[in-house]
């Protein structure tokens, strides 16, 4: 399973929506390209992907933006890595599968199922957790 930035903004931008769940007022587009670094315009596609998987709601008007529309505590990565797209990525050839491609094709079959059982594992409201509690490295909300 290949990762890509689209998913990568997309979690991103599911934790902030999941560590400000609580607040009254939306998360706007801007405060999340702010804080993050995501292209306005990219970002905006994202959301609507998102939004049409039924992970956030938006609100229109001035004081408009986004909220989860997803319980962050039995949301998962793969969650958000489906919902963007994200599909496995099989290696096929269009020889005749010979021990050594056979071989092959079980290996790359192994390693996207240990992909998505590490996605599978790791819930969003966990990560927003260890980020507000400086637990993690690796993302900054």
């Amino acid at each position: 399973m290949t990762i890509s930035a689209r998913v990568h903004y997309a979690a991103l931008a599911m934790a902030e929506l999941a560590a400000r769940q609580d607040d009254i007022a939306p998360v706007s587009i801007r405060e999340i390209t702010d804080r993050h670094g995501v292209p306005g315009p990219f970002l905006v596609q994202i959301l609507r992907t998102l939004r049409a998987a039924g992970l956030v709601e938006s609100i229109r008007g001035s004081h408009g933006g986004y909220r989860l529309a997803a319980d962050a505590s039995t949301l998962t990565l793969l969650d958000i890595a489906e919902a963007m797209g994200c599909q496995e990525n099989g290696c096929r050839t269009e020889a005749t599968p010979t021990p050594a491609d056979e071989m092959l094709q079980e290996i790359w079959r192994e390693a996207a199922e240990a992909s998505r059982d590490v996605l599978a594992s790791k819930r969003l409201i966990d990560m927003v957790d260890q980020v507000k509690h400086g637990d993690s490295s690796m993302f900054y909300i």
